[in-house]
């Protein structure tokens, strides 16, 4: 949808009444989960479920709802577009819980305490990515904004898809050393406290330090996540909703995959391939198909690229040891990366006639004449070749 249907300044009630919804689902699970004690794989399987079942539920309420309102093509509509940002969400957030798994083996946080910080972990997800939504939302209005957001995307995924597995080092991180400089940490954990008393003095615990990582980390996995969903609806609404149900199941799915994720090693390159697809999308598709690119096909094409990453994944175990990064000359070292800033700028200068807006800066006839569609063509291409030439440097840089 290109217009809000359900903008917050008419319908604040909706937003106000789902958030509350989600206030008393979050105490609910809460409740069950208030003793310290790890989450067993039957009881992450459950909640996985229970979490699925209520967004599919609340995805053919959005339907009745909206149907009523307008109409049912429209309902229809609304609704595979929330099952596509949730899908979109929800894969994205699995690369979350790499990071996650890696940051509780890091600092050797009990299985038991894991729970808790996550809790509070998707607290303050939900509340960075409104926050993020709400920018969001203001800036779409701007039909260069959207091609900006798309370029990112494509750019992301296909670095995502050629960049090398980097290790994780927390202390390394600027908001962790900023933490340690003005706060004093114990030195070990004191069950499941964020803040203890030593000597009269505040301290805070490790479990903080790995909250505020969390945090952090997240906010950095929303700056992709969150142009990736308006690259499948514009609808304020749905944005929310979607990245919300994703955000709230992303605990019992941790737990759920938390022995299994290494096994998952293609799901990177599938979940480059959705982001290069809803970058396109945003940049390309949506304009070839008069304003719209079917959302069905969307969501066929998005949920079938991470089935086949989980099957190929499961069923080509990852290499123990890989291959010998290949050498290159000083010459290629510098060609290289000057090549791709080239690409790169072709890219943008071809989205930007392709979209009408180049013509007005420097009109340029010879252009005008090709039509927006080979300059979409074009400008995918270029992109392609400045990514893969850079990312290559820095690959070849590193040998």
């Amino acid at each position: 949808m290109n217009v809000a249907l359900f903008p917050v300044a008419d319908y604040w009630w909706l937003y106000v009444a789902f958030t509350g919804l989600v206030a008393i689902l979050l105490a609910i699970d809460l409740a069950l989960h208030r003793q310290e004690r790890p989450i067993s794989f039957r009881n992450a399987a459950i909640w996985t479920a229970v979490w699925i079942s209520l967004a599919l539920a609340f995805s053919y309420v959005l339907y009745l709802f909206t149907a009523a309102r307008y109409s049912p093509g429209v309902g229809r509509q609304l609704s595979l577009e929330f099952l596509a940002g949730y899908v979109v969400e929800e894969s994205l957030s699995v690369d979350n819980m790499f990071v996650f798994a890696l940051v509780f083996r890091y600092f050797a946080v009990p299985s038991r305490y894991q729970h808790k910080v996550l809790f509070y972990g998707v607290l303050g997800a939900m509340v960075f990515r409104g926050v993020f939504i709400a920018a969001g939302t203001a800036l779409v209005r701007f039909e260069w904004v959207m091609i900006l957001f798309g370029v990112f995307l494509i750019v992301t995924g296909i670095r995502m898809a050629v960049q090398k597995e980097r290790q994780l080092n927390p202390d390394d991180s600027l908001v962790i050393r900023w933490v340690r400089r003005f706060f004093p940490v114990t030195g070990e954990f004191h069950g499941s406290r964020f803040l203890v008393t030593v000597n009269g003095i505040r301290h805070i615990t490790p479990l903080m330090v790995v909250l505020v990582f969390l945090e952090t980390t997240d906010l950095l996995f929303a700056v992709d996540s969150v142009p990736a969903v308006f690259g499948v609806t514009r609808e304020p609404f749905v944005v929310y909703t979607s990245n919300v149900f994703a955000v709230l199941g992303l605990r019992a799915m941790f737990f759920l995959l938390a022995g299994a994720m290494d096994r998952f090693h293609v799901l990177k390159h599938g979940l480059a391939l959705v982001l290069v697809f809803v970058g396109l999308k945003m940049v390309w598709l949506d304009h070839l198909f008069g304003g719209r690119f079917p959302i069905g096909v969307s969501l066929g094409i998005i949920s079938g690229v991470i089935a086949v990453s989980i099957l190929l994944s499961l069923a080509f175990p990852k290499a123990v040891e890989p291959a010998p990064a290949r050498r290159t000359g000083a010459g290629g070292r510098v060609a290289r990366p000057a090549a791709g800033i080239v690409f790169l700028m072709l890219s943008v200068a071809g989205f930007l006639y392709a979209a009408g807006l180049g013509h007005r800066l420097l009109p340029l006839p010879a252009l005008e004449d090709l039509g927006a569609e080979a300059l979409y063509w074009a400008a995918a291409c270029n992109l392609v070749c400045g990514v893969l030439l850079l990312g290559g440097a820095r690959v070849w840089k590193r040998a």
